[in-house]
């Protein structure tokens, strides 16, 4: 915010009501401190009325009226039950993001004191308007852009430097909202308002609804919304060719067509995902974090760059003295003239408690008559003591004639990251405000942030994972790499100074050659992470001030202190509960489990989704009756996919995770679906050629044997390396189907609930030992040529993505082209 320097008004009577009254009607007026967010209704019709629900919707009213609602026709309704959860998960998310950012407010006092018609009074922050005369003192709240008019004042602009130090403000000095006074009172004109106000601009900012930066997530969005598209032309087709030219049943008919069109969309594993990292923030909260966004995890754990606050991240935000040197003293007679004078001034700031914890093992002692406390206008502090006066502060400001020993101790120590206190005495008191004549340094103190004791060994972490870690401050740069380098970063010479940069051009050209920014403002934050991300980076971002609100929201992965700020908590997609930076490897360990065993349990589910696609369109030239019913396929899908995949996708995993998720388990897929496909192809030769007429129930068994004992061959697969509940898992799926096959229950008749037929003969079993026999042998070569050549073609499929992403770009662009164009010809 620019210098304001127009501070004309008239201090005694403020404002009168008409002139109130008219900047009301002019819209000069603070108005609500709120963004509307999307509403609860809208949510709720986003999320049911969709493409996805509307096509299950429609086949689910079909089921029923040619299905039933018996127990031969419950089997088949398995994927709405899918379809309801995976529906309510949208909406709690969704619901709970609205939550977040309804909770986003910068400005949090509810009242202000003005003048007007010559009067004090106290009114709401909504009804400020426009040159508004603001009265502000010690523990207010700036609710509104202002410039200094009369008095003084110490404010913490936080919010501007995300450093906590007081800056004292004197008449025509501006003033940002969200801004805290420390200490003084003064009179305000109000120069903006409503939106036009800083604490306004960062908070609508942030207001908006960011869609999880998720890998997973967005790659089953492309497979599903790929699927919605293809089955209804294809189920068309394929009901038109069974039905119309085939001449099949119509109740048959409609039932396989449907349940091959379910079986083409992979809607538990949607499910699936969210129960993984839903699991996966019930597990972390163990750990003391709370994950605001349940895909974090997985973000976190995909990170390359992790841009980390100094402040509240690498240190505590408290300071700690690393040493003393004294002049023609003794240490401890130092130290008790230093604990005399920080007893008797009580400052209450970080070099202050830093003082304290230093000399804490000594007595004070001494008559105080004099006491000056510290302000950040004069750097320094003081006290008379038995007729002596003792000052503390900054060299520069304790002796403005500074010798030249004194500078040099300075700059030696300033490399060091350290900054150095004078303590100096005199025989004449202190008057006033002012320092006292004959002043002389009894001694020097060398202090500096507290390093978190966890921030080397995390920071080290991240380097052996392959983190670029870059260091983003509101500090002076000498400063910030003395820290970081004490903290252990590497690169720590390669710093900038951004106030130097002038343009956004030179902001995004730094963001990839430095490593340790200094002297950052919020807007040059939000830049920074910008940049990173549009050059391929999946950034995290670390912060606990207001001041780094935006660039938290921009980010991919956005992690908070809870000692910081409640606008950074609310943003953040992880708060960590004890402010701990080790927290974080857990993180990242727990985002490495989520995906490297959801990569597992995807390919479990695209190996339905594709057999089922190529045995569409392959029934489409083959005249017989399609294979399943969705009661098939719900307990088909239920031992070799559901069952399976829930257990793996628990266990523990700690391996890096490597290759791009939609190609990896589209490729590690492909073995299962080419083994079913086997089977599939010889039971159709075998009902063509060899076991002719039989009934329709012979063949869906034939085709079910043949297909579980396929997907039982995958599931061995995914198993592998067995381990004790890898053997127990893959032995109960197998005896959970043959206790379907034989188990009688008094309240359900489960053969007839899953549509299952016993009554195979001697020549289907011949057949099935054949087929089984040989699906053994294609799904070995495919176990072989998956070993051998699945990277080469997960790179020729990530091409193809990347082709197709690009183009769907395009598209949206031209979209977004005609849009403006069409409103530009609209407004004209």
């Amino acid at each position: 915010m620019e210098e304001i320097k127009n501070t004309d008004c008239n201090l005694i009577t403020g404002l009168t009501s008409e002139e109130v009254e008219t900047r009301v009607k002019s819209g000069l007026v603070n108005g609500l401190q709120t963004i509307k967010t999307k509403s609860v209704l809208r949510i709720l019709i986003d999320n049911t009325f969709t493409f996805f629900n509307f096509v299950f919707f429609v086949m689910a009213i079909i089921v029923a009226a040619f299905s039933g609602f018996d127990e031969d026709g419950m089997g088949n309704y398995g994927f709405v039950i899918l379809c309801v959860c995976n529906t309510l998960i949208g909406i709690v998310q969704e619901l709970r993001a609205k939550h977040t950012m309804d909770k986003l407010s910068l400005i949090s006092a509810p009242k202000v004191r003005v003048i007007r018609d010559g009067e004090e009074k106290e009114i709401a922050v909504k009804n400020v308007v426009m040159d508004d005369v603001t009265i502000l003192q010690a523990g207010h709240q700036i609710c509104a852009d202002s410039v200094v008019v009369e008095g003084s004042i110490e404010v913490n602009e936080s919010l501007i430097t995300g450093e906590p130090d007081a800056i004292v403000k004197h008449a025509g000095d501006s003033l940002m909202s969200g801004s805290y006074v420390v200490s003084g009172r003064a009179k305000a004109k109000v120069v903006h308002v409503g939106m036009d106000n800083f604490a306004m601009k960062i908070s609508a900012g942030a207001k908006y609804f960011k869609k999880p930066v998720s890998v997973i997530k967005n790659s089953l969005n492309k497979i599903i919304k790929t699927m919605s598209v293809v089955i209804v032309p294809l189920g068309i087709a394929l009901f038109s060719v069974k039905y119309y030219i085939q001449g099949n049943d119509m109740n048959s008919t409609v039932l396989t067509t449907i349940g091959s069109l379910v079986g083409m969309i992979p809607s538990g594993l949607v499910a699936l995902t969210s129960v993984v990292f839903c699991l996966s923030v019930i597990r972390l909260a163990r750990h003391h974090t709370l994950a605001q966004d349940m895909y974090c995890v997985e973000t976190l754990a995909r990170v390359d760059v992790l841009c980390l606050d100094k402040t509240g991240t690498i240190t505590e935000g408290s300071m700690e003295i690393h040493g003393i040197k004294t002049v023609d003293l003794s240490e401890d007679e130092f130290c008790r003239h230093l604990k005399n004078l920080s007893d008797a001034v009580k400052d209450e700031n970080a070099t202050a408690a830093a003082v304290k914890n230093y000399v804490g093992q000594y007595e004070a002692a001494g008559e105080v008559s004099v006491v000056v406390p510290f302000s950040s206008d004069r750097k320094w502090s003081g006290a008379v003591i038995d007729g002596r006066s003792y000052v503390l502060g900054a060299p520069e400001f304790v002796f403005p004639n500074t010798a030249e020993e004194i500078k040099a101790i300075t700059r030696e120590k300033a490399e060091e990251g350290l900054r150095v206190l004078v303590l100096a005495s005199s025989d004449i008191e202190i008057i006033g405000h002012s320092l006292p004549d004959g002043l002389k340094a009894e001694g020097f103190i060398f202090i500096a942030d507290k390093i978190r004791k966890e921030a080397p060994d995390t920071l080290q972490y991240f380097r052996d994972q392959g983190v670029t870690v870059k260091i983003i401050s509101g500090d002076n740069p000498v400063t910030v790499r003395a820290v970081a380098k004490r903290a252990g970063l590497s690169d720590c010479d390669s710093i900038i100074d951004m106030s130097t940069l002038k343009t956004d051009e030179e902001v995004i050209d730094a963001a990839e050659k430095y490593t340790i920014f200094g002297r950052v403002l919020p807007d040059q934050k939000l830049l920074l992470v910008k940049a990173l991300k549009a050059n391929g980076h999946t950034v995290a971002m670390t912060g606990d001030g207001v001041n780094d609100v935006l660039a938290l929201k921009e980010s991919d992965c956005s992690i908070a202190m809870a000692s910081g700020s409640d606008a950074a908590k609310n943003v953040s997609s992880l708060v960590l509960l004890d402010s701990n930076f080790a927290s974080m490897p857990k993180v990242v360990a727990e985002g490495r489990r989520s995906i490297n065993n959801l990569e597992r349990s995807a390919s479990l589910f695209l190996v339905k989704t594709g057999y089922n696609l190529l045995i569409a369109l392959l029934f489409l030239i083959v005249p017989s009756i399609l294979p399943f019913e969705p009661r098939h396929l719900t307990l088909l899908g239920g031992v070799t996919i559901g069952i399976p995949s829930g257990i793996l996708a628990l266990e523990p995993n700690k391996n890096r995770v490597e290759g791009r998720f939609l190609p990896k388990v589209i490729m590690n897929a492909v073995p299962g679906i080419v083994t079913v496909m086997a089977g599939i192809i010889a039971i159709v030769i075998t009902t063509q050629t060899i076991l002719t007429g039989l009934s329709s129930d012979e063949q869906h068994a034939l085709y079910f044997l043949a297909t579980v004992f396929a997907g039982y061959l995958f599931v061995f697969k995914s198993c592998w390396p067995f381990n004790l509940l890898h053997a127990v898992l893959f032995v109960g799926v197998i005896a959970l189907l043959v206790l379907c096959y034989f188990v009688h229950l008094s309240f359900i008749d489960i053969q007839s609930f899953f549509g299952l037929y016993r009554g195979i003969t001697p020549a289907m079993w011949k057949v099935l030992a054949v087929v089984w026999s040989i699906l053994v042998v294609v799904f070995a070569a495919m176990w072989a040529l998956d070993k051998k050549y699945n990277v080469r073609f997960q790179t020729t499929v990530g091409d193809i993505e990347d082709k197709i992403d690009l183009r769907h770009e395009e598209v949206l662009k031209k979209r977004e082209a005609k849009k403006a164009e069409r409103k530009a010809k609209k407004s004209l």
